[in-house]
């Protein structure tokens, strides 16, 4: 069975002339009330154009941000609606709410092949609460139910789950089926040899993802700051570098089931450190020659040349979480260097959205073309490689 499995495409659903209520997501970084990375939305354009030009009459919804108490004006979807008119070449009309009477006016208003974009989800805190009310009003304004927010997948909320649930024809986009398909193949049947890389900053945040993984791979890749902490639960004397403590019996574990398991395990064998995440510059050293009160904030050459063997040799490589702390030009080149490492490689290379996701945009377009898949949500994609059903696509299912 794939992941795909009684979900059905947009292409085969009767859409023609219907209200098709599209779940998109356009939770984008804004600055100054400007968009500073449009790729969520532009992402979600095929899936937009194929209703538009089969006559449906399109509803956007999304959320944005996290409010506090009902509608913040920061947190609005204003800028998005400006930004995908620039992209269809076409007015948006965009009513004050995602419900109520000003929602249905504009809805109502549309003409087949027409698109609006909705408020804000969460101005209504309904929208997280999964309210069964709320989601009735939505489903009150459309005929049609499509999800392609992958970002969102993962959450019972009421506009991916309580809300289709209530509509009898409903069905996933393209971008959501690209997630899906990309994902599921990591899951159900990877080309052997299957590598995955793991890094960010905590053991705690990848756990169910480590376990899950450790039963499908062949080798397991682990860099970031995460990694300090296993480097220590070998012995290493990691200085001042970020370490969880509590954690160390815990890497002690993976590290003896990834042995039992046949599964090889590479950890850095060199590091850039520096005095602070504010130095200007790093210096490499070997694991067992980190100076007093130095921290190790990016994985070294001989470590990138031991992770690159293994990459040449993989068919299907799975990548989340930076190597170092790339947001800092010193510390970057470790994820830069995997990032372009995988981008030449010939395995099935995807990339588990979040920062993994940034970096590999920022190391270059051409970078990111190489790439057989990188996705839009890195909770949903880290959910979904550890085996877990998330209700938005679950719910989706015949």
């Amino acid at each position: 069975m794939t992941t795909l499995d009684r979900i059905t495409p947009i292409r085969e659903l009767p859409i023609e002339s219907k209200r098709v209520f599209i779940r998109v997501d356009f939770n984008v970084p804004l600055e100054d009330g400007k968009i500073t990375d449009d790729a969520r939305i532009a992402s979600a354009l095929p899936t937009i154009k194929h209703a538009a030009s089969r006559g449906a009459r399109v509803i956007l919804a999304s959320h944005m941000g996290r409010p506090k108490k009902g509608p913040e004006e920061s947190l609005s979807l204003a800028p998005c609606g400006e930004r995908l008119s620039e992209l269809l070449g076409m007015d948006i009309p965009m009513p004050e709410d995602c419900v109520g009477d000003a929602a249905k006016k504009v809805v109502y208003d549309l003409r087949g092949g027409q698109v609006c974009l909705l408020e804000n989800l969460r101005f209504h805190a309904e929208e997280e609460k999964d309210d069964e009310t709320f989601a009735a009003q939505l489903a009150a304004l459309c005929d049609v139910y499509v999800d392609d927010a992958f970002g969102a997948v993962h959450r019972a909320h009421a506009s991916v789950h309580a809300l289709p649930k209530m509509m009898k024809e409903r069905g996933c986009g393209f971008l959501l089926e690209t997630e899906i398909a990309a994902l599921g193949k990591m899951i159900t049947a990877p080309e052997k040899p299957f590598v995955a890389v793991l890094g960010g900053a905590k053991v705690s945040d990848k756990i169910a993802v480590l376990d899950s993984l450790l039963e499908k791979v062949d080798a397991l890749v682990i860099g970031g700051a995460m990694a300090n902490t296993f480097l220590a639960a070998k012995g290493v004397n990691m200085k001042a570098s970020k370490i969880e403590e509590d954690k160390l019996p815990l890497a002690r574990t993976i590290m003896e089931k990834a042995q039992a398991k046949k599964v090889e395990l590479l950890l850095p064998l060199d590091v850039v450190v520096a005095g602070s995440i504010a130095a200007e510059s790093g210096t490499v050293v070997g694991l067992g020659e980190i100076a007093d009160h130095m921290m190790a904030l990016d994985v070294g050459p001989k470590s990138l040349e031991a992770f690159g063997k293994l990459f040449a040799k993989a068919k299907s490589i799975f990548w989340n979480g930076p190597m170092g702390l790339f947001e800092k030009a010193p510390f970057a080149n470790g994820t830069f260097t995997v990032a372009r490492m995988l981008a030449d490689a010939d395995a099935f290379t995807v990339i588990g959205g979040g920062d993994s996701a940034a970096a590999v945009k920022e190391a270059g377009p051409e970078v990111a073309a190489k790439m057989k898949h990188i996705s839009t949500g890195g909770g949903a994609s880290l959910e979904l490689i550890e085996g877990k059903k998330l209700p938005g696509i679950e719910v989706l299912r015949r």
